[in-house]
């Protein structure tokens, strides 16, 4: 990459106004490969601080909670390190029955 276009994204980057502007210049605008990517992996991520603060508020370890819900710590921790997919059925599961919180999906 080129001086001139280091500058270019960094003063493009100094001249935005809004945090959907910021991802725009960083990542692409939403439908590009770059944007889903980064999209995803923010799904990811705000899902496992969901469930590492959940965890935490329950007083239950990772082993403790892969028990109650039939899966090893492994996976837990794989899914709080954001390293792992999750299929819905597992995501209630693990809310639900193993934490005692309530999910609502909302599609947008």
């Amino acid at each position: 990459m080129s001086i001139s276009k280091v500058k270019s994204k960094k003063q493009r980057i100094s001249e935005t106004k809004n945090f959907d502007e910021l991802l725009d210049v960083q990542y692409g605008k939403i439908g590009t490969k770059n944007r889903d990517e980064f999209e995803e992996k923010a799904q990811y991520f705000v899902i496992s601080e969901m469930l590492k603060e959940a965890r935490k508020e329950a007083n239950l370890t990772q082993e403790q909670l892969a028990n109650k819900v039939g899966t090893k710590k492994s996976y837990i921790s794989r899914l709080e390190n954001g390293k792992c997919d999750i299929q819905l059925s597992t995501l209630y599961r693990i809310f639900e029955t193993g934490l005692g919180k309530k999910i609502n999906l909302l599609i947008g």
